[in-house]
């Protein structure tokens, strides 16, 4: 009690108390203070709000990119080749060298493969791409290659870049839950409790075969911080000989799909990649770069893109569409189209994420198709200068936008993409609203939304983006007592001007002070 709850319920949005039972809200003010309780917690004026969500993360990669050789600080070519080097003699001969935190933008090219052989000293060198699109290697790893994938000096992009990483993993199930108790441990301390990880066991995303056992393990041993929904690799999905009426051409096993599991550990999404990104100038366009000669690249032809919607759709799953440029924002609402006609599905809830480039005619199709688009402010933060660069003065308002979806009646979803960029739910709230670049640049002030959008976009929004609005996202009797104690209100003060003083998973205290 004496706390100040922001609960996001339309029906009482504000609250001084707020009672807990097994691990879920029973009530508010009148409907607790008069109930016994094993413990009373005077919050003397404490802003609680229901914890964050992000619908949109990547755990494993996250944590072991922390415990990674970074050349995040490099500004030169030859900066960069001394960090690798030094990275590669702290490994033993013949032993792969990861490094992260590669970005060629702030070298003005990319380092190439003769380059990476000078320091490689008989390591195999793999250099990974801030974007998860690309990545360059030395020779010896371009030598494990098969004969034939296309290279530019050792920079391989998409579906090149998921070969080194076939070459590469699998990682120890052991290293797996490290990774992810470390990175959710950090989502903690932002305030989130529950994400969904974008993206398990194929292609692109892949960290091993078995990787949902690392979820698993972590669970049973008590080392997953918060709440996870896995996403699941599209690749996954194989012909199943399943009953005609059943209308299943593909599934994967035992006919597993979106919503199997508990609350703290279940099966999300069925991701499916149309496209690369931005920053490898991969994203699929329908016009050029401006200064590039390229337009990017459909991950598959659009007919098999098309073909794994449909029947990941007929299937039962809810689909997460990575589309980032407009052309793929095509490919992917013409396959959820037609699922729908063929099949319809109105609770499916299916997703695009990412949706950095909506051309204007391309927004009433969100709303006419019921798509959720599940974006990343944060990336016009930290990317925005260059982003407004390459789409030119008349696609720039075009890039991750805000208010114009809610102009057209589509539920506003925000998310991380973590560790593509920060991670924090403020700091991207912030953006939200200024639509201001780290640099300063202002990125499409009309798509500026309401302090109070930019809340739901983290909170009640990316919960229903998970079908989890049952239990996360607002402070109801039933819900589950997820909160986190903020220094001020975001609907009253700046986001980027608010600290996080306490995260609570089922009411207890998992990060900051203990307050209550």
């Amino acid at each position: 009690m004496g706390g100040r709850f922001t609960t996001l319920d339309p029906a009482r949005p504000r609250a001084s108390a707020l009672g807990v039972w097994r691990g879920r809200v029973v009530g508010l003010d009148e409907q607790v203070t008069r109930l016994p309780a094993r413990r009373v917690v005077d919050l003397r004026g404490a802003v609680v709000l229901p914890a964050f969500v992000d619908p949109h993360v990547h755990l494993a990669w996250t944590g072991l990119a922390a415990g990674t050789a970074s050349v995040a600080a490099a500004t030169s070519v030859p900066e960069l080749l001394a960090a690798v080097g030094a990275a590669a003699a702290a490994r033993p001969a013949g032993e792969w060298v990861d490094v992260v935190g590669y970005d060629q933008r702030r070298l003005g090219r990319h380092v190439t493969a003769a380059e990476l052989d000078t320091v490689a000293a008989g390591r195999r060198v793999n250099l990974v791409h801030d974007s998860g699109h690309a990545c360059v290697v030395d020779s010896s790893v371009l030598a494990l290659l098969p004969t034939g994938t296309a290279h530019r000096d050792g920079l391989l992009v998409e579906a090149g870049a998921g070969l080194v990483r076939g070459l590469r993993q699998p990682y120890a199930l052991s290293e797996l839950v490290a990774a992810v108790e470390r990175a959710g441990t950090q989502c903690l301390a932002e305030g989130i409790t529950a994400v969904a990880e974008a993206g398990i066991g194929g292609g692109l995303i892949r960290h091993s075969p078995v990787e949902l056992d690392a979820y698993q393990r972590a669970e049973e041993q008590g080392r997953l911080p918060l709440r996870v929904r896995l996403m699941v690799a599209g690749a996954l999905l194989r012909p199943v000989a399943a009953h005609g009426t059943d209308h299943t051409p593909r599934a994967m096993d035992l006919g597993l799909r979106t919503g199997f599991g508990g609350d703290r550990l279940s099966l999300g999404a069925l991701k499916v990649f149309t496209d690369g990104g931005m920053m490898a100038r991969t994203a699929a366009l329908t016009e050029p770069y401006v200064g590039e000669a390229g337009a990017g690249e459909l991950y598959a032809p659009a007919d098999e893109l098309r073909a794994v919607i449909v029947d990941g759709h007929r299937a039962g799953w809810q689909l997460a569409v990575h589309a980032i440029g407009d052309r793929a924002v095509d490919v992917a609402l013409d396959a959820i189209e037609a699922a729908q006609t063929t099949h319809p599905r109105p609770t499916a809830r299916h997703r695009i994420e990412h949706a950095g480039l909506v051309r204007p005619d391309q927004l009433p199709r969100f709303a006419t198709l019921g798509v959720t688009p599940v974006l990343q402010p944060a990336f016009l933060w930290s990317f925005g200068d260059d982003y407004a660069r390459i789409m030119g003065a008349h696609r720039a308002p075009w890039l991750y936008r805000g208010q114009s979806f809610v102009d057209e009646g589509v539920r506003l979803v925000g998310s991380s993409d973590r560790p593509v960029t920060v991670g924090a739910p403020l700091r991207a709230m912030q953006f939200l609203l200024d639509r201001t670049s780290a640099l300063g640049t202002v990125v499409g002030p009309a798509e500026a939304v309401t302090p109070a959008t930019a809340v739901h976009a983290y909170t009640t929004e990316a919960a229903w983006s998970c079908h989890w609005e049952d239990d996360l996202g607002a402070l109801t009797p039933g819900s589950l007592a997820d909160l986190v104690v903020l220094t001020a209100d975001p609907h009253h003060v700046p986001p980027a001007e608010i600290g996080v003083r306490a995260t609570a998973v089922a009411g207890e205290v998992v990060w900051g002070e203990e307050l209550f």
